[in-house]
């Protein structure tokens, strides 16, 4: 998959924290992950027909070939959303498929069919599947009652998974979707842990952001949205709380942690969302996911008694450190990264400017050159 568009760090945000060779969820060994990108029509919402600006984004924590699961853990810091499947994880300790993201009215669609590419695949653990998929809301840039997502988009995410690079912004499940009132959609983002004492382990998050009010944004401590209030749809710059957005956000790691660490970790996503000026209010659907690629082979079936390997407690600080600061950046990652963007009667979000946005954190003294402090 190849990737062109600049990152934020490219523009000299200062984010903590050292990120992997390609600062992406896909730096956690086997991580493979998909999209499937719908973009049809212009003008007028003519329900059934468009404009569509939607998709799917597929997350496969050992890649399209392994049907091994993986310890997870999950946690919603505000429930108004969905992500099925769920209650298994809370029960087993395990994910057993991938993860999938799309908009609120697909999750169905969606679900169904990860069942029968499972099936066509041989890729169930069980005889039957309870599939992991969430949801944002898309319906300002799409004809989201239209009901555009098919099964064969959700195939075409899952086929079309690979390591390596990925792309960010207005592809997949987030290609409808706002940050900030902002153009957001995908990002990624990752850390590594060093030094080798603290177990030489990654940590990768992917999110689909789809939240927040402008004068809430903060980018590297600087409160960006109190000073870019142009193109603002919805408070035109003004201070009201009332955010009904939403987030996913899947997190991956290679080191050995068991479900209630990972518990721990997951929650750790609430404080890089925090830390971009997110509020997680009534209306907003803040669903995580976190999963580890240690201890492969440990659900075989045939095996009465395994043993299982983990982090002590004592040292994994790094690991929720890292999750907040990913999780921050893959949020800015998104949001550098989106394309504005036109869709039902009109409606339109514009990307955040690279340019006005390296002013403001020049002015607050945070701009940091490539190469330089932060990176």
């Amino acid at each position: 998959m190849t990737v062109t568009k600049p990152r934020a760090r490219d523009l000299g945000i200062p984010f903590e924290g050292r990120p992997g060779p390609l600062n992406a969820i896909t730096d956690v060994a086997g991580v493979e992950v998909g999209y499937s990108t719908i973009v049809k029509g212009d003008g007028a919402l003519d329900r059934g027909k468009g404009p569509v600006r939607t998709g799917v984004t597929a997350i496969l924590p050992r890649g399209t070939a392994s049907k091994d699961p993986v310890f997870a853990s999950w946690y919603s810091l505000n429930g108004n959303g969905e992500m099925t499947g769920t209650a298994w994880i809370d029960e087993s300790g395990f994910l057993e498929g991938p993860v999938m993201i799309t908009n609120t009215h697909s999750v169905g669609v969606v679900r169904d069919a990860v069942i029968e590419w499972q099936v066509r695949h041989d890729a169930l653990y069980q005889p039957f599947a309870l599939p992991v998929v969430a949801e944002t809301y898309d319906g300002w840039l799409n004809d989201v009652d239209g009901f555009h997502v098919k099964a064969e988009h959700a195939f075409a995410a899952l086929d079309g998974a690979t390591s390596g690079p990925i792309a960010e912004g207005n592809v997949g499940g987030g290609t409808g979707m706002a940050t900030f009132e902002f153009k957001g959609g995908t990002g990624t983002a990752s850390r590594q842990i060093f030094p080798r004492e603290h177990g030489g382990y990654t940590v990768g998050v992917l999110v689909q952001s789809n939240f927040g009010r402008r004068f809430q944004l903060q980018v590297a401590g600087v409160p960006v949205g109190r000073e870019l209030t142009d193109d603002a749809p919805w408070t035109q710059g003004r201070d009201e709380y009332n955010d009904s957005g939403s987030i996913i956000v899947v997190v991956a790691t290679d080191a050995p942690l068991l479900p209630h660490q990972l518990r721990r970790l997951v929650k750790r996503v609430s404080l890089g969302i925090a830390r971009t000026g997110g509020l997680a209010m009534n209306g907003s659907g803040d669903i995580f996911i976190a999963f580890s690629t240690a201890n492969p082979g440990v659900a075989d079936p045939e095996q009465p008694i395994r043993a299982v390997s983990m982090v002590s407690n004592e040292w994994i600080d790094p690991l929720l450190a890292s999750t907040m600061l990913a999780t921050e950046e893959a949020i800015i990652n998104a949001m550098v990264a989106a394309e504005t963007m036109t869709g039902v009667d009109g409606h339109t979000l514009v990307a955040i400017p690279h340019g006005p946005l390296q002013e403001v954190l020049r002015k607050y003294n945070r701009l940091a050159l490539p190469g330089g402090p932060g990176d």
